[in-house]
């Protein structure tokens, strides 16, 4: 988790050198495309079925992302990328669960111009990840995999709201998950879905 912080803030140090450029990753008045990148915080839980690792849990977000305007009269932005999530929950260091995700998000935006140099864009859509590493632990003892439980793959819902300044890019929103991640176990149906905050920062070029 160090290492999770101090990469967060060398880039909100960094944050005034990336506001001398004079124009955004996009323009609210044109057609355009745009690139960016994305670097973050979340802080997940798996609710349901899955008590024994209820609690928050924080976690990276890291990825880069590709969006476009889709409207010529309005400006909706249609944005989709690729990101590296970790997510879970955790009771104490004795109790957890570690899902790591690569996502894509297929999200619309709807650009507000503030000011010359600001815009906001509230935005919600799909999500959707493939685990790809992770680990339980209860009561001590350790599973190398944590989708010996939980099934890889989970679809969501992600909304929330960011802003620009020039290029300089802050989201934060709410992601649930739709999928129920948890796997059968001895014949028992169990219910888990995922849930974080997050608040994410970039740039857009």
């Amino acid at each position: 988790m160090k290492k999770i912080f101090m990469a967060i803030v060398a880039v909100l140090f960094a944050a005034p050198s990336f506001a001398q450029y004079s124009s955004g990753g996009f323009s609210l008045s044109e057609s355009s495309v745009y690139y960016g990148m994305r670097l973050g915080l979340n802080v997940s839980s798996v609710t349901g079925d899955f008590k024994e690792v209820a609690g928050a849990k924080a976690g990276l977000n890291l990825g880069g992302v590709i969006g476009l305007r889709v409207s010529e009269t309005t400006p909706i932005f249609l944005e989709s990328g690729l990101y590296y999530t970790q997510r879970g929950g955790k009771k104490d260091k004795e109790n957890y669960v570690n899902l790591n995700y690569l996502e894509i998000p297929i999200l619309m935006k709807y650009g507000v111009q503030v000011s010359d140099d600001i815009a906001v864009l509230p935005f919600i859509g799909p999500t959707f990840a493939l685990g790809i590493a992770g680990q339980t632990k209860h009561e001590g003892e350790a599973k190398y995999s944590s989708y010996d439980d939980c099934n890889r793959a989970d679809v969501g819902i992600k909304l929330g709201c960011g802003a620009e300044y020039n290029k300089l890019y802050l989201e934060l929103g709410y992601q649930f998950g739709i999928t129920n991640v948890a796997k059968e176990v001895d014949n028992t149906s169990l219910s888990a879905h995922n849930g974080a905050f997050f608040v994410n920062i970039g740039m857009n070029f």
